[in-house]
């Protein structure tokens, strides 16, 4: 809550002024709120870079705060307020559904009020709507230069991370600044959850646009009310039109039912799914099918498994799962199965980062020979009856429940 009726005010003065701010100007008009009704001082917004290592400043002139050991960079790992200064200096991640965009940092006097947080989370939803009509925020988080391919992949992605009742996700690229064909896709609906793993063959801007035609395809069947089956064979049919077999599209389809936890898959080439299920990991295999764009005119075959709650799910393409490190040592033999116990307590979009800087740190230096996509689910599942223990509650529709 915001706090006692007298307290509103002010939170709704900055509330107001934050949704109606141009689009580049909303990090300054939340510090004008802060310092006018908080008595805040040295307000930053910090944004999550690309490879998100490092927290980037939006206000302030400096050096951009690495995430790991600091208090600010604990503070988006955790997703928990972080105080330092005795209390005076105050952390607070900025989230929208899961998905991380980076933390408000401001000194307050007494603690701060106690509309705070539900400042944090506004200012966290007015950036990412902003995001949409400036290039400010995105030109902030690059600390390098993006090769054109990975601008066309980074825009082709939705969301890095999704957080609901029955399943909370996340995925990231690496290398992020210098990706070129590996990529993933995700939709949800009231009953569905739709999560495609990608690999677009070749390298540069012709695998980025080989991904890009897929997952478009992909789109327009899921878009028009069609299931896997049919998105995949869209893809495949537009993939061997525009290249007739010369190039292909390795993809996992998985349509996950959000009432039961049962899940379709089409295995159309080389990413791999492995399951944590009560500590222990193993690979889920399927029937493999053709790649996207062999034949034009494939037709797939659903497979289905089971979630249960507590289960994770690590999706990986071919440059994860078949990498090597200098002495030989196979990936997604030895490398995926410890980095996946390590992170077992994280939640998927800590534990997914942690997993890349995992991958990176298996290649001992060497530079990867291939891009890598990583992409986490964690199955929580669906209340059986959620009413129960609350007969008088009304859900209005567009609300969450």
């Amino acid at each position: 809550m915001h706090g006692a009726p007298g307290e509103n005010g002010p939170f709704e003065a900055a509330r107001k002024a934050m949704w109606a701010a141009p689009p580049n100007e909303v990090i300054a008009v939340a510090a004008d709120m802060l310092d006018r009704h908080a008595g805040g001082a040295d307000t930053e917004v910090l944004v999550i870079d690309y490879r998100q290592t490092f927290l980037v400043r939006t206000r302030s002139a400096g050096d951009d705060v690495p995430v790991d050991n600091t208090p600010a960079g604990r503070a988006f790992a955790s997703q928990r307020p972080v105080r330092e200064d005795g209390g005076g200096l105050a952390h607070l991640p900025l989230t929208v559904k899961g998905e991380r965009i980076g933390i408000l940092s401001v000194r307050l006097p007494d603690g701060g009020p106690p509309w705070l947080d539900d400042f944090a989370g506004v200012l966290a939803r007015a950036l990412k709507i902003a995001d949409q009509a400036t290039d400010r925020y995105r030109r902030l988080r690059r600390r390098t230069r993006l090769t054109l391919a990975a601008e066309m992949q980074w825009d082709l992605l939705p969301a890095p991370a999704y957080q609901a009742s029955e399943l909370c996700f996340a995925g990231q690229l690496e290398p992020a600044y210098a990706v070129w064909g590996d990529a993933y896709d995700w939709a949800t609906s009231g009953e569905r959850f739709t999560l495609t793993v990608s690999n677009g063959m070749g390298s540069g801007t012709e695998a980025a646009e080989l991904t890009h035609l897929a997952i478009s395809a992909l789109r327009n069947a899921r878009r028009s009310g069609g299931d896997i089956v049919e998105q995949a064979e869209l893809a495949d049919e537009a993939v061997f039109g525009r290249y007739r077999g010369e190039r292909l599209v390795d993809a996992l389809l998985l349509e996950f039912d959000l009432a039961d936890g049962r899940v379709r898959a089409i295995d159309a080439g080389s990413p791999v799914i492995t399951r944590m299920r009560g500590g222990a990991t193993d690979r889920i295999g399927f029937e493999a099918q053709m790649p996207l764009g062999m034949f034009g005119d494939t037709r797939y075959v659903p497979q289905e498994f089971a979630v249960e709650p507590g289960d994770r799910l690590v999706i990986v393409s071919d440059g994860v799962h078949t990498a090597r490190s200098p002495a030989g040592v196979l990936y997604g033999d030895a490398g995926l199965p410890q980095a996946m116990r390590a992170t077992r307590l994280q939640e998927p979009p800590e534990a997914v980062r942690t997993m890349v800087r995992h991958y990176v740190g298996f290649h001992e230096g060497t530079e990867p020979s291939d891009d890598a996509v990583i992409v986490c689910v964690d199955w929580t599942g669906r209340d059986p009856d959620p009413g129960e223990g609350d007969p008088g509650k009304v859900v209005v529709a567009g609300e969450d429940a």
